[in-house]
């Protein structure tokens, strides 16, 4: 790197987690990637405790990451200290859960400003590229744009974690990779085939601004997209591990976030692949009210149980079987990986990395660094790729279906379906009753009932696991219906309409449609949004 005095222009990294976030920078024309120290923030160089503290006496007074833990803030009143805010960004408000002072979005955004403010006055950045998680992506993407739509910047890309994180272990364009993300808040898993290869272009990241002008809600941008064949996610991960460890050992206290730290260390203790499995570690905690020194103790072999007995790997092992289900439905199967990436925190738990090593192979799997992973690969990715994401439920058109006499229901895409679309569904509608007029699209989502959830009972949270047999609901769009006029009027059995489906960028239904007698459009429409 160049002197301390000297400019240095080049691309940003943010890489938000629930627990630590991550700052790169790249100089241009520089391989180096650097992680950023930014005090007094950072616990170490790029590594940012993703946590807040509200001032009481001063709402709009805020402190951040490591000056939190510096200043010995966690052990005081909890509600103060906002914390794990990300696995909430993007989610239904009515599953939410956390501190009432400041919505996840908003503690999301402080903290990425805050970060932002602290830049070295020596780094001018020309390229910000942010990561976002696949389970969210589309909302996630919505609330950043919000964030840095009056940044001074002249690009802002945007990757998703799981593809960043295969171009951060070193994987190549043209490669399938199984990403599986053990963050501090959610699992996430996605079969990830990487463009390239073969004289191929490489993947870049989805650009939200390009040379100064926005391009969010432009749809005639042309990506080069790196395809997610299979996804499962669950919310999930490290900081409810250590609640679990908590109500082990100590069923009946309240837990504060001092013992959920104290817990945390003891985890991070726990993950030593050099531990013996019976060795007994010790974590000491400090009361307040009396200074008196407690002691929690646990066992390699008791935390483990302790993961087993939860659901941990009934639960990995149902995530990964999804995410190779919709792989296989692809024609891809685990065989036809190139490799299985594991980051993320929880990557350093010896009993969830023999799991993964019994599933899929020792020659398999790949351990990059596990924090850092997502933020190199997002500016190995720079300037820019477009995930092609996939449905997590199919969506149906109904009809009336003349031999049964009734209407029912036509899928148009099923879970699994790649968007954006690269070419168009057609479906040929044919009247059901003479000198019918008007032709009514309904459209609705085909769900499947979740195979597994985690619900908080008391503020633990706790697996349900649904072993029934998966069953389709279907639930109409309100207020989306269609009217198509028929001109001349239409005839039973007579190909009448041409309708071509298409998902776009934003993961919009839309359709155009054409009088097959005549070769009129009728129609050309987003229909709406698909949840």
């Amino acid at each position: 790197m160049n002197n301390k005095g000297t400019t240095l222009r080049g691309s940003l990294a943010i890489d938000l987690g629930s627990t630590t976030t991550v700052v790169a920078f790249q100089a241009e024309n520089e391989n180096l990637i650097k992680l950023l120290d930014l005090p007094p923030i950072s616990r170490t160089a790029g590594e940012i405790p993703s946590l807040i503290w509200q001032c009481q006496d001063q709402v709009s007074s805020y402190f951040f990451g490591q000056e939190i833990e510096d200043l010995q803030l966690v052990e005081k009143k909890d509600q103060n200290l906002i914390s794990d805010f990300k696995r909430w960004i993007g989610a239904p408000k009515e599953k939410r859960q956390g501190n009432d002072f400041l919505t996840p979005e908003k503690a999301g955004e402080l903290l990425i400003k805050e970060i932002w403010r602290r830049i070295p006055k020596n780094i001018e950045v020309q390229r910000l590229v942010l990561t976002a998680p696949v389970e969210t992506y589309k909302e996630y993407r919505k609330w950043l744009h919000s964030i840095f739509v009056d940044l001074d910047v002249p690009e802002i890309a945007l990757v998703d974690e799981p593809t960043a994180a295969a171009i951060g272990s070193g994987q190549a364009g043209g490669t399938k990779i199984l990403v599986v993300d053990m963050g501090g808040s959610t699992i996430d898993m996605s079969m990830v085939l990487l463009e390239g290869g073969e004289g191929q272009a490489e993947p870049i990241a989805q650009l939200i601004r390009f040379n100064g002008e926005d391009l969010e809600g432009i749809s005639k941008q042309v990506f080069r997209g790196a395809k997610v064949l299979g996804k499962a996610g669950l919310r999930l991960g490290g900081q409810d591990l250590d609640k679990w460890i908590l109500q082990y050992l100590c069923p009946k206290a309240k837990q504060t976030n001092t013992l959920l730290k104290t817990a945390e260390k003891l985890k991070c203790r726990l993950s030593n692949n050099e531990l013996s499995e019976t060795k007994n570690l010790t974590q000491q905690v400090i009361s307040n009210k009396k200074e008196a020194i407690d002691k929690l103790n646990l066992s390699r072999l008791q935390f483990e149980e302790l993961l087993i007995q939860k659901g941990l790997f009934k639960t990995l092992s149902k995530l990964l079987e999804q995410t190779l289900a919709q792989g296989r439905s692809k024609g891809y199967e685990l065989d036809d990986l190139t490799g299985v990436v594991i980051v993320g925190g929880g990557s350093r738990i010896p009993i969830i990395r023999k799991w993964l090593l019994q599933k899929v192979g020792h020659e398999k799997l790949i351990i990059p660094p596990p924090i850092e992973a997502v933020a190199v690969g997002a500016l190995k990715l720079t300037p820019g790729v477009t995930i092609r994401d996939v449905l997590t439920q199919g969506i149906s058109l109904q009809f009336w279906d003349q031999k049964t006499n009734q209407h029912t229901w036509h899928p148009l895409f099923f879970p699994g379906q790649p968007w954006p679309t690269t070419k168009p569904l057609e479906i040929i509608i044919s009247p059901s009753t003479t000198n019918q007029l008007e032709v009514e699209l309904i459209i609705a989502d085909n769900k499947i009932n979740d195979i597994q959830e985690v619900i908080y009972i008391d503020g633990i949270p706790t697996i349900k696991n649904n072993d029934e047999q998966s069953i389709s609901r279907i639930i109409p769009w309100k207020d989306s219906s269609i009217l198509i006029k028929l001109d001349p009027p239409g005839i039973p059995g007579e190909d009448c309409l041409k309708l071509e489906f298409t998902i776009n960028n934003f993961c919009q239904l839309c359709v155009k449609g054409f009088d097959i007698r005549n070769g009129q459009e009728v129609i050309q429409k987003m229909i709406g949004e698909i949840r």
